[in-house]
C-alpha cells in the first residue's frame, strides 16, 4: 500500500506504478503541523473524510472574501458543495481561528468529504484570470493522460507579462524524466484543458490579450538544485505549483542554465 499526502499524486501515478511493476492500493491523507485533518476512507468515492471529532473546530472562509477586512466565516453546517474555501481552525492544542493557508472544496456533505485544491496565496491573476492550483493540476493530469509515454518530475507556472516578442502568456516550467513525443502537442493540450477549466483564461485567449501557454523544458534536477539553493531541500518543502510573480520562475531559469552541482 502507498500512503501519501501534501501533493497531488495523479500526474505521477502511472509513472510510479510502472516503476513498481504493478498497480497497488493507495490512500491519500491530509496531515498538517496544526493537526490531522482528513483522510481517504473509500477507494471509489471522491474526496477525503474530514475529521470532525478529533479536537479541531473548523471554519471556512469563501475564497473570494479571504482578503476582506471582515470575511464571512462559515461553520461546517453552512458550507456548500463545489465552492472554494480557505480553512480556519481552532484546536485543543492552543490554536485559535488560525488560517492554515490551504483551500478546499466539499464534494460531499453526507459524510463531509473535501478535496484539497491549493494554497490561498498561490494563484495567477496577472490579467484577471485568477487561475488556481486545482485548475493547473487538473490540466496537467489530463495532458499526461493524453501523452502516457511522458514522465513528469515537477512543474510550476508563472505569468510572463513582458515577453521579448508576442503577447503575454503563462509559462509552464517543467522537468520531465521522459519528454513528450510531441512537445507542441502536449503544450496545446495543456492550454486547451486550462481553457476548459477557467472561463476567464479562455476569454483572454479568445480576446487576444494572452497567447497560448509556453512550455519551457528544464534540465534534470533543476527543481532539486533550486530548492537546495533556497535552503529548502527535503521532503517537507515543495515548489509552489503556481505564483503570481516570476520570483520562482527566474530562479529556476537561472539554475537551469548552470551546470548541475551533482
Amino acid at each position: 500500500m502507498f500512503v501519501y499526502g501534501g501533493v497531488n499524486f495523479e500526474p505521477y501515478r502511472a509513472k510510479l506504478f510502472d516503476t513498481i511493476g504493478a498497480t497497488i492500493d493507495s490512500i491519500e491523507t491530509y496531515p498538517a503541523s496544526e493537526g490531522f485533518l482528513a483522510y481517504q476512507d473509500a477507494q471509489h468515492e471522491e474526496g477525503l473524510l474530514l475529521l470532525l471529532d478529533s479536537g479541531i473546530f473548523f471554519e471556512f472562509i469563501p475564497q473570494e472574501e479571504y482578503f476582506n477586512e471582515h470575511p464571512t466565516r462559515l461553520g461546517i453546517g453552512e458550507v456548500a458543495l463545489n465552492r472554494q474555501y480557505a480553512v480556519v481552525l481552532s484546536s485543543n492544542a492552543g490554536l485559535w481561528c488560525y488560517s492554515i493557508g490551504d483551500t478546499v472544496k466539499f464534494v460531499s456533505k453526507n459524510p463531509y468529504r473535501i478535496l484539497v485544491t491549493g494554497r490561498i496565496s498561490h494563484f495567477i491573476s496577472a490579467f484577471g484570470e485568477h487561475v488556481i492550483g486545482e485548475e493547473v493540476e487538473k490540466a496537467m493530469k489530463r495532458a499526461m493522460e493524453k501523452f502516457p509515454s511522458a514522465g513528469l518530475v515537477e512543474y510550476t507556472v508563472a505569468p510572463q507579462v513582458t515577453p521579448t516578442e508576442g503577447l503575454p502568456h503563462h509559462e509552464w516550467l517543467t522537468e520531465f524524466s521522459v519528454h513528450p513525443d510531441d512537445p507542441d502537442g502536449f503544450a496545446l493540450e495543456l492550454d486547451n484543458q486550462l481553457r476548459r477549466l477557467n472561463v476567464y483564461y479562455d476569454d483572454l485567449i479568445k480576446g487576444s490579450i494572452l497567447q497560448p501557454l509556453k512550455l519551457v523544458g528544464l534540465r534534470r534536477n533543476s527543481f532539486i538544485d533550486y530548492m537546495r539553493s533556497q535552503g529548502k531541500l527535503g521532503g517537507q518543502n515543495k515548489v509552489p505549483r503556481l505564483s503570481n510573480d516570476r520570483t520562482i520562475a527566474e530562479g529556476l531559469l537561472k539554475i537551469n542554465q548552470q551546470t548541475t552541482s551533482r
